[in-house]
């Protein structure tokens, strides 16, 4: 080998593995699933919010809580749509008689637009609010009503 083609070439150094940050090696994913949960939560923790979902959902849930392993459906009332970098949510709510409505629906898509990127890193772009129900002082819970199938 020539002088001029040992200058060329270079000293050899080891290959450098993996190329780049670590953090932009692969691609996670976030199942509808979870963000469900994770603002049916959020939505909970607001005041005002007496539960989630339809009166029939709510019943449904009732019956499948006390099925052993049936456990409490944190993503009952909410139904998410996950994009790659982008979520957005349906949120069905039953308030306490006496709240303000708007200031509840304000609090609880604040709540869940916070959670929600904070723990996915998702943005948020929509948070739909219906609220189905108002639940009166004296009216006892559905969930309470139904009956154990049971014993």
């Amino acid at each position: 080998m020539s002088e001029s083609q040992q200058h060329a070439e270079g000293p050899r150094t080891p290959a450098k593995r993996g190329g780049g940050d670590p953090a932009t090696r692969g691609r996670t994913t976030i199942a509808d699933g979870v963000v469900e949960k994770i603002a049916g939560l959020a939505a909970r923790d607001v005041i005002g919010v007496h539960a989630m979902g339809s009166g029939l959902a709510r019943t449904l849930g009732a019956v499948r809580d006390r099925v052993p392993g049936g456990g409490r459906s944190a993503t009952r009332g909410v139904k998410a749509e996950v994009g790659e970098v982008q979520t957005a949510l349906d949120l069905e709510i039953v308030v306490d008689y006496g709240v303000a409505i708007a200031d509840v629906a304000r609090s609880v898509r604040e709540n869940v637009i916070s959670a929600v990127e904070r723990m996915t890193g998702l943005e948020v772009v929509e948070v739909n609010i219906a609220v189905s129900d108002v639940k009166l002082p004296d009216e006892a819970d559905e969930e309470e009503e139904a009956e154990p199938r049971l014993q």
